[in-house]
């Protein structure tokens, strides 16, 4: 008598759990998680399979971090990494943790999100777009799955920015993840994410999960086996060995490759003579993405040359247009050895549409060469010393192996700085 709760009716503990249930059940069915029910924090893997320390170290890392932000969902997560590396299954965890405590989730992939807000223009649509629109926005915890892979139309980079602002302004619980750097993001999206002060980062670093792992990073055509040794660690800085400039000059261009590794951008072109660590600085790029569970195709140019040859063939397993499809769009490529190609027309065509698509849609190109400026192919060459989408590396070392040294002339200035330079 006189408690404040007194004559009010309440559940049972057996009752409320059974409640819990099925709200969560039936919020699942209403937002689209029914199919993403089973991707719980008891079901994901923390540990991995066949994992280095440091991929082993970055996925308990995240599995921890997204089952402290289900505990309490406050601020923003960004879940980053590379194609089947558990983001989803994670962010769905935090979906069906937060479901089972009652507490309501707006789980949608950003395409989805896109299409569900343009079907409210339909004229059989009971919901406005307004209405559409503020529920998303202001949604007590939205979770945005694959931000990146939605058509970048103005339209669609205007409402993700509105969205994402709205609740960055008003601190809105929010989740997201990614395969994209953030530079490769909105820029007005990338800035807000950027703040320590909101959002924790949460990088993935492990192979894709649905390949075998000799698949993993891996294409037919990739020579990067051959090269699994070809690390940034067991790169010779020959420091006991060079002097001067050349040692300057080359423990620059291995730091300009660490950086290019974490944050592959438009180009990156090797040049020198032949053994001075071109190749095993591309080979140790390659092989950092691929340890960070993205793809990298690793290729000599005469094999890739034969390889798309081979194609023609009736025994061929694969058609030409596939291989040649897979090389120019590929999220990174290396090719070794440009200039070492038999220059016959189809070869300087072929590699020439390849570079040029590559060019013209800024994908991530590391090039290795031993031929002078002059040498290259005229097309090729205008792309390659285009200071705006590329970065020239001259190594000045000798070969590790003997050998002459690049012309005096080609040395770096007294300060050892790698300079760009134009045909």
């Amino acid at each position: 008598m006189g408690h404040a709760d007194f004559g009010k009716v309440y559940p049972c503990a057996c009752q409320q759990t059974d409640r819990k249930r099925a709200t969560a059940a039936a919020q699942r069915a209403s937002r689209e998680l029914a199919h993403l029910s089973h991707m719980t924090f008891d079901s994901f893997e923390a540990e991995g399979h066949a994992l280095n320390d440091e991929q082993r170290d970055s996925l308990r890392n995240a599995y921890a971090g997204a089952r402290r932000f289900a505990e309490e969902p406050r601020g923003w997560l960004l879940i980053q990494g590379g194609y089947g590396v558990g983001k989803t299954h994670l962010a769905a965890a935090i979906a069906n943790a937060c479901l089972l405590r009652g507490l309501p989730v707006t789980f949608l992939n950003a395409p989805d999100l896109l299409d569900y807000l343009r079907a409210a223009y339909s004229p059989n649509v009971e919901e406005t777009y307004d209405r559409r629109f503020d529920d998303v926005r202001n949604a007590p915890l939205l979770i945005l799955d694959d931000l990146g892979t939605q058509n970048a139309t103005a339209w669609a980079e205007e409402k993700l920015f509105q969205i994402l602002n709205h609740r960055y302004i008003a601190c809105l619980p929010t989740v997201i993840t990614t395969n994209l750097s953030l530079d490769d993001l909105d820029p007005r999206i990338s800035s807000r994410l950027a703040d320590m002060d909101l959002v924790r980062k949460l990088p993935i670093y492990v192979p894709d999960y649905r390949r075998s792992p000799v698949e993993r990073g891996q294409s037919s055509l990739s020579s990067l086996a051959h090269y699994h040794d070809k690390t940034f660690d067991s790169f010779d800085l020959r420091e006991r060995e060079l002097s001067g400039d050349a040692r300057q000059n080359l423990k620059e261009a291995a730091a300009i490759a660490r950086a290019y590794a974490e944050y592959p951008r438009d180009w990156l072109v090797f040049f020198g003579v032949y053994g001075c660590g071109k190749t095993h600085l591309a080979a140790a790029i390659a092989n950092r993405r691929v340890q960070q569970g993205y793809p990298a195709l690793f290729v000599v140019v005469p094999d890739l040359l034969d390889h798309l040859r081979a194609a023609f063939s009736p025994q061929s397993g694969v058609a030409f247009d596939q291989r040649f499809e897979e090389v120019r769009t590929s999220p990174l490529l290396i090719l070794d050895d440009l200039g070492t190609e038999s220059a016959t027309p189809w070869a300087r065509e072929k590699l020439y549409q390849i570079l040029n698509y590559r060019y013209a849609a800024r994908l991530p190109t590391v090039v290795t060469t031993a031929l002078s400026p002059d040498e290259f192919d005229p097309r090729i060459r205008s792309r390659i010393f285009d200071e705006t989408h590329c970065r020239m590396i001259p190594i000045f070392a000798p070969s590790y192996r003997g050998g002459q040294a690049t012309p005096k002339a080609s040395r770096p200035s007294s300060r050892g700085t790698i300079s760009k330079r134009r045909s």
